[in-house]
């Protein structure tokens, strides 16, 4: 049963480092918007070794939690439970409270990507390339078994990082091949790239964007645009950027949590008024 709106509830975000989270903006949001007006959203500097005795404090009003990096592994073995979709990446990102206390994790960034995607009319694609790894790119990976139907090319700096991705393909079930990043200028033409790289790091490919690009998206929201997706935009492409990815996975978010539904322009308004502040 969802709570009733004049239940005091809290929720919050934990990672290291935590100040930079558009977070606490996009849910009190929704909390205003849904008539939540006991409910709470903070954020907490949380590294791996102090999040157990951080969950262990934690009383009756606690709905949930989001959870960003680097918890999204170490999170796992303090659930009772996690959800199929958290499972096949071994990502939580998001842990609710259940009756009796339990904690349940899943993972929204593979449904926030897909309905992403689909929101600038990309629902499935022929080939995909994936740049970077880790746990961002094994989400894009999953996301892509809901919209990829051929071969998946993943560009990493090392045989290590290769080697993972290779893992996650064999355990989601998908035609991935890994390619040297020296090679990376080659994923520039696939129907669809997802950037899953830190800040600045595909700023070299931006010079290589083919003269009739399709489809990049781009998992950064700040500094944006970056150079790869600003030269894409210019030269006519679909660019979806981290903020749409931010936007869709915390509509789910909040759906877990107070058990309704938000209008994902309330989110979204949120998050760019909150990412204008930061410029102004």
């Amino acid at each position: 049963m969802p709570p009733r709106a004049t239940e005091a509830r809290r929720a919050a975000v934990l990672g290291s480092p935590i100040g930079h989270s558009l977070s606490p903006a996009l849910h009190r949001a929704a909390y205003a918007e849904l008539g939540l007006s006991n409910w709470s959203y903070d954020r907490f500097e949380v590294d791996e070794s102090a999040l157990p005795g951080f969950l262990e404090k934690l009383g009756p009003e606690w709905a949930g939690l989001s959870i960003t990096m680097p918890l999204k592994r170490a999170v796992i073995p303090l659930l009772d439970e996690i959800s199929e979709t958290a499972a096949s990446v071994d990502a939580v990102n998001t842990v609710v409270f259940a009756e009796g206390g339990r904690r349940l994790g899943d993972n929204t960034d593979i449904p926030g990507m897909v309905a992403a995607l689909r929101e600038h009319g990309i629902a499935q694609v022929s080939s995909a390339a994936i740049l970077g790894a880790g746990a961002t790119a094994s989400s894009a990976l999953a996301a892509l078994t809901r919209v990829c139907t051929g071969e998946i090319v993943a560009y990493v700096r090392s045989e290590a990082r290769a080697a993972e991705m290779r893992q996650w393909g064999k355990r989601l079930d998908v035609d991935l091949r890994t390619a040297d990043w020296s090679q990376a200028q080659q994923a520039l033409s696939a129907p669809l790239v997802i950037a899953t790289t830190p800040a600045g790091a595909t700023d070299a490919l931006a010079d290589a964007v083919p003269e009739r690009p399709t489809a990049l998206f781009d998992v950064l929201y700040d500094p944006w645009p970056t150079e790869l997706a600003a030269r894409w935009s210019m030269f006519g492409g679909a660019v979806i950027s981290g903020l749409d990815l931010l936007v869709h996975q915390a509509v789910h978010q909040v759906t877990l949590m107070t058990g309704r539904a938000v209008a994902v322009d309330v989110i979204r308004d949120a998050g760019e008024k909150a990412l204008r502040g930061r410029v102004s």
